[in-house]
């Protein structure tokens, strides 16, 4: 890597380099840390029971009292929303940096494309050492594709975003029509959606065992979902939102920007439209008794699509936040989980995999819905709490400190200079550009 002091290239352009803390958009960094700490509600199940539990919430433990209020809200407030807002976000990220690079008279394409594929190998290495369920790699392989349409207006954006999403919900439902015609599908499937005692045991058994052993059996999953996943669903679903993100950007949705009267209205479309038809979902899933030939395909409809209203009522009740000064101390640091969100996530794992898994103090299985929300509790406090302190000290969290470095190809500075404070939240409407 080349050192730090480079001031101006030979063609006269300024060196690119990370954004800095007066030019970040405060209500993004809220809104991304707001959206990583969400993630958490879903991925401590995929952490602490079986695979079949995330999808099928009969396959695994106890659905009774406490466990069906966790196992309820879950599903209503963070199935695939949280995901989309990140998607969103990352979309934005994208026309945020090249803007940023073409500002400064840079070609950005390859900084991007050199960013996604280090985001790719992190990616690989967080889904084949730690755990199955990373979206990193998705994310860097739908970053190489977006970036090619970042130029386009708003109007044109949302539809080929619009497009895209309606590839895997039509995938989903032809699956679904073929495990009703041929039975073979369907047994192909069950496993992964109600497996047997037998399997169910076979799987707690690997997790609470060596990590060797635990690499051998996560190994084929991270990559089916690098392969298979990724082409029937992710591509499309993240994809899209990312373009759906980008022209949310240009219409200034994600600066706090809109007027207050905007934001109730995303909340409203949320509360009256998204959750009645996500209940209803759910309300049909339970009538199968959580089939396989109705639940996996079509009752997934319902909160495949009501999720993104859903998102934007986050989006919207954050953005107000945000315009409204109020809870200062909160914003400031959810702003400081979303600078880190990159090290945040893989903190996640870490933090979730040695409390589960055998390599740690081997609670997979072992745990209910209800009580793994406590873990959920203690790792917002955690994060909450550590994000704002470490950046008391340092310019960036440690993994966004290494990609950058890496992506630049130029070691970054890390320490904060002396005296220098943290951005913080901006009091009344805004939450733009520091």
């Amino acid at each position: 890597m080349v050192g730090t002091r480079e001031a101006v290239t030979a063609t006269g352009a300024a060196p690119v380099a990370p954004i800095g803390e007066r030019e970040r958009i405060t209500s993004i960094d809220v809104l991304r840390g707001f959206a990583l700490l969400g993630i958490l509600v879903m991925n401590i199940q995929s952490f602490s029971m079986i695979g079949a539990a995330y999808f099928n919430p009969t396959a695994y433990g106890d659905l009774s009292g406490a466990n069906l209020l966790v196992c309820a809200v879950s599903h209503v407030l963070a199935d695939q929303k949280f995901m989309t807002i990140f998607s969103m976000l990352f979309g934005a990220g994208v026309v945020v940096f090249t803007t940023r690079a073409e500002a400064k008279g840079r070609k950005p394409a390859h900084l991007h494309y050199r960013r996604m594929m280090w985001l790719a190998l992190f990616g690989l290495l967080h889904g084949f050492l730690l755990w199955y369920g990373d979206i990193l790699f998705s994310y860097a392989i739908c970053g190489l594709l977006v970036y090619l349409l970042r130029r386009l207006k708003p109007g044109w954006l949302m539809l080929i975003g619009a497009a895209a999403l309606l590839i895997p919900s039509g995938l989903n439902l032809l699956s679904g029509w073929m495990v009703m015609i041929w039975s073979q599908v369907a047994e192909a499937q069950i496993e992964t959606w109600a497996p047997t005692a037998e399997q169910a045991a076979k799987e707690l058994a690997v997790y609470r065992g060596s990590w060797p052993e635990q690499m051998a059996y996560r190994a084929p999953f991270s990559l089916m979902i690098q392969t298979v996943a990724l082409l029937f669903f992710t591509l499309w679903r993240a994809g899209g939102l990312m373009l759906v993100g980008m022209a949310l950007f240009k219409l200034g949705v994600f600066s706090a920007k809109r007027s207050t009267a905007f934001y109730l209205m995303m909340v409203a479309i949320g509360l009256l439209i998204g959750i009645p038809l996500i209940l209803y979902g759910m309300h049909r899933n339970f009538a199968s008794d959580w089939s396989l030939e109705y639940a996996r395909f079509f009752g997934s409809q319902y909160n495949y699509w009501a999720s993104i209203p859903v998102s934007g009522m986050w989006i919207g009740l954050v953005m107000l936040l945000c315009r409204s000064g109020i809870l200062r101390r909160l914003q400031n640091a959810l702003a400081a989980v979303g600078r880190m969100a990159f090290t945040n996530y893989i903190l996640q794992t870490v933090i979730c995999t040695t409390i589960f898994y055998g390599h740690g103090l081997g609670l997979y299985g072992y745990l209910e819905r209800g009580e793994q929300i406590l873990v959920v509790l203690l790792v917002w406090t955690l994060q909450l709490f550590l994000s704002p302190l470490w950046l008391r000290c340092f310019c960036f969290g440690p993994l966004e400190w290494l990609w950058r470095s890496l992506s630049y190809w130029r070691v970054q500075p890390l320490l904060r200079g002396r005296g220098e404070e943290p951005p913080v939240a901006p009091s009344g409407q805004g939450g733009g550009a520091q």
